[in-house]
């Protein structure tokens, strides 16, 4: 059930990096080991007008992007360094950018706090 959030800060929409909501679902979906229509991303653009570092004048080509992972239960140990790195290769990769440029936040597990149709996930 991993829904993840993919935000790229860009100028305008028309000058984010193409992106495939579809490509981005399938990269993921195999991080996760998700069977098909398991692993749910949405993506969102995030005007550059609305962003800012302190004390950096932002050039296009260094804009980050953000992920936010929602899982019902998060990997433990080393486990979950690797699937953070994986998570974020996957994200550059379908984006073609930097691993660098690619910042992604794990919410708080889901279980006993997400339902779908009205039904907890355990």
């Amino acid at each position: 059930m991993p829904i993840v959030d993919v935000e790229l800060v860009c100028s305008s929409e028309r000058e984010a990096p193409p992106v495939s909501a579809s490509a981005l679902a399938s990269a993921l979906g195999a991080v996760f080991g998700s069977a098909p229509g398991r692993t749910w991303v949405r993506v969102r653009f995030l005007p550059l007008s609305a962003y800012a570092e302190n004390e950096c004048e932002l050039v296009a080509e260094q804009l980050p992007v953000f992920v936010t992972v929602l899982q019902a239960h998060w990997p433990t140990g080393e486990a979950f360094a690797e699937q953070v790195r994986q998570v974020t290769r996957a994200v550059a990769g379908c984006l073609s950018l930097p691993s660098g440029l690619v910042h992604v936040q794990y919410a708080p597990e889901a279980a006993g706090r997400q339902a779908f149709g009205g039904d907890l996930v355990g």
